[in-house]
């Protein structure tokens, strides 16, 4: 599997992901780091979900950069 077809199923998978013992974004959700290699090879839709998805990290779990 490519990267980007494994940052994209990484993140329709988070993004889609409910728990029924009431887990939260926090408690199921890790930064994205990718290798400089991986993000050329995305398009700018998988990089602007993965920051986006980074970006809500830092807002409710307090993730740092």
């Amino acid at each position: 599997m490519g990267p980007k077809i494994a940052a994209l199923v990484m993140f329709v998978a988070l993004t889609a992901c409910q728990s029924t013992s009431g887990g939260s974004f926090c408690a199921i959700a890790k930064p994205m780091r990718f290798s400089p290699e991986a993000i050329t090879a995305m398009s700018d839709q998988e990089v602007a979900d993965a920051l986006a998805h980074d970006r809500k990290g830092q807002e409710l779990c307090g993730w740092n950069p």
